[in-house]
């Protein structure tokens, strides 16, 4: 699996130039590895995110393999938050996914709080069916923490009924019931050895896909705290190559906050077919990284001192009249 992350290439520079280091002072290998580490931990004010482009497929089984080797390659190269893209556990034909919502959303709902514990990470689970009174299913995000403790659930409220062309039409209101509208964000713990100016931890806003085109739903996260605001998606191709890194910015720049894009990419089963192009945006609207057309993880480190940094030279936020 692709892994992009250029905090790796960072800490192997240091690590070079340490070594280096060791061999001009004539001392111990483990007092540099223990000054370095203890350095790095004691200055740093980054978190590790990393974003999941997955080929899900209308197999559960395979669906979820595929996740759970991003999850726990994502932790092995030291993430502390790893986001998964719309319908990751399950991407075929509505009908189908609805007809099996309840084998899907147990899967889920057991083994997403397994792996945060098992692997110490926060995990966001972009959009898995769930059963509604009504026979349809909520296409639902869930966000879990490192103790494996699901922190808070949104169902998308912006539902996909769109014709892009005689060929490709979504009706994704015949098989999903719209959530509450109101704005969901959820708490995760930063780690214990970040200096963050006392900041204990991050608030994630929630959001799925077609949300994206809805301003006044970041707009409310934001207002809400939001420190990086998550759009877990499945883009079709066409609307990907027009509008997706464009919208994406423009929720980073307008509201100042990180933005992290987990999306599926590739062909799901023999028609559906997805944009890929993973994202992790800076609240300066800097795509910091980007995954492509394949399957992959892209990682980034999310430095909690830009935001107010930006929002301290460029405060619109606070510059609003119409509210």
């Amino acid at each position: 699996m692709d892994v992009h992350c250029n905090f790796g290439i960072l800490i192997s520079f240091c690590i070079t130039v340490f070594k280096k280091w060791q061999s001009l002072c004539n001392i111990s290998q483990e007092y540099v590895i223990d000054l370095f580490f203890n350095s790095i931990v004691k200055n740093m004010a980054n978190i590790i995110a990393a974003a999941v482009q997955l080929n899900s497929q209308p197999d559960l089984k395979v669906s979820m393999e595929q996740a759970f080797l991003a999850v726990e390659e994502s932790a092995r190269q030291g993430a502390h938050l790893i986001t998964l893209p719309e319908n990751f556990a399950f991407l075929g034909h509505e009908k189908e996914k609805q007809q099996q919502a309840e084998q899907i959303s147990q899967t889920v709902m057991e083994k997403i709080p397994e792996w945060a514990k098992q692997f110490g990470v926060n995990i966001l689970a972009g959009g898995f069916p769930v059963r509604a009174e009504s026979g349809k299913v909520y296409n639902r995000a869930m966000l879990v923490n490192s103790s494996g403790r699901i922190v808070s659930v949104y169902d998308k409220i912006h539902l996909f009924d769109v014709s892009l062309s005689d060929e490709e039409t979504y009706r994704e209101s015949d098989t999903v019931e719209a959530g509450n509208p109101e704005p969901v964000t959820g708490n995760i713990a930063l780690p214990d050895q970040l200096n963050n100016g006392g900041k204990s931890s991050l608030k994630i806003g929630l959001s799925i896909c077609y949300d994206l085109r809805f301003p006044e739903l970041y707009r409310r996260l934001a207002e809400k705290g939001a420190d990086i605001l998550t759009v877990p998606s499945a883009f079709t191709k066409p609307t990907g190559r027009a509008h997706w890194e464009v919208l994406l910015r423009a929720r980073a720049i307008e509201n100042t906050c990180f933005v992290i894009a987990p999306a599926q990419t590739g062909k799901h089963g023999p028609t559906r077919k997805t944009y890929g192009h993973s994202v992790i945006i800076d609240p300066w609207g800097t795509v910091l990284s980007d995954a492509g057309s394949e399957p992959g993880i892209v990682m980034s480190e999310i430095n909690l001192d830009v935001i107010q940094t930006v929002r301290s030279k460029l405060p619109s936020l606070s510059h609003r009249i119409l509210k």
